[in-house]
């Protein structure tokens, strides 16, 4: 049965004010949008092809030298390499630690479920510096630090100052942003499919491997992605717990902008950055969904 002008014409009069109210909602976020994300990148990118005024800041110009340095001094590029290694190493901890935590507190955790999560929450209230420094005593020397260097004998040993303490850091500060997305893929798991794995004789790996993982993919995804972008940027941890040694991104970027005062090479530094977060989590992205492709046509 065809439509009627008449009835035509009263789906687009209501899809009219439904486009508009949308349009109006939208509109906020939006400018927000546009001036907290996209202007500062085009100031950024702008100021990346300029050159260094006399007494520091910037100085309009357009060239490519900025880049051709940071490509052609290798020095230039090692806090990117540093970046993302630190950072994938604490994806890879925070996943370590996050997803049998989300899976306990999704699956075992029953009347404590709240307390739990509360008790992820909490930490969020208090102020990431503070929580960055406390980390100073625990790993000190006369903590944690001097325990270990005698139990090894070695009273030099220590942890502050390390990548190791500076990694611990990241996983520590970044672990609530990987169990919460876990925590709510798990949460709508049917576990009749687990309960049905299992009374067809798979052992509790392959249950895991073949039911709860595919699951919970969407939240690993998503985890992943929270902390590996904050973390390939970090500039207080490595100040604090690595006392400056280990040199990221964080770094490099207020030394150009605040020590050196070389805006247009900061802002290139800056540019390249955002580059390697958009190539680094599309690849990931990419082989997830590729691997979830090719389990998906093996089972069939």
């Amino acid at each position: 049965m065809t439509a009627t002008p008449a009835s035509a014409k009263s789906k687009g009069g209501r899809k009219g004010p439904s486009a508009l109210l949308t349009s109006v909602l939208v509109l906020p976020a939006g400018l927000w949008y546009l001036l907290l994300l996209v202007t500062p990148l085009i100031i950024v990118t702008v100021f990346s092809f300029g050159v260094r005024a006399k007494n520091g800041g910037y100085s309009p110009a357009f060239t490519f030298d900025n880049y051709i340095k940071l490509i052609t001094q290798p020095q230039r590029l090692e806090p990117f390499f540093t970046s993302i290694w630190m950072a994938l190493g604490g994806t890879i901890g925070c996943l370590l630690v996050g997803l049998p935590l989300a899976y306990f507190i999704a699956t075992r955790a029953r009347r404590r479920k709240g307390l739990l999560i509360l008790m992820l929450v909490i930490p969020f209230w208090t102020s990431f510096l503070i929580r960055t420094y406390s980390w100073l005593i625990i790993l000190g020397k006369d903590n944690l630090g001097g325990m270990i260097g005698t139990l090894i004998g070695n009273p030099d040993f220590r942890i502050l100052g390390t990548p190791f303490a500076v990694l611990l850091g990241l996983v520590y500060g970044y672990l609530p942003l990987m169990v919460f997305p876990l925590y709510v893929t798990l949460e709508r798991m049917d576990r009749t499919l687990v309960e049905a794995s299992k009374d067809l004789g798979a052992a509790r790996l392959a249950t895991f491997r073949q039911v709860t993982l595919p699951i919970a993919l969407p939240g690993l995804i998503t985890g992943s992605i929270l902390v590996f972008i904050p973390m390939i940027g970090e500039y207080v941890i490595p100040a604090i717990l690595g006392y400056g040694r280990t040199f990221l991104m964080g770094n490099a970027l207020v030394d150009a902008f605040l020590q050196t005062r070389d805006w247009p090479f900061g802002s290139a530094m800056a540019v390249g950055l955002i580059l390697v977060m958009l190539v680094t989590v599309s690849v990931y992205v990419w082989f997830v969904n590729r691997g979830r492709i090719t389990r998906d046509v093996s089972v069939l």
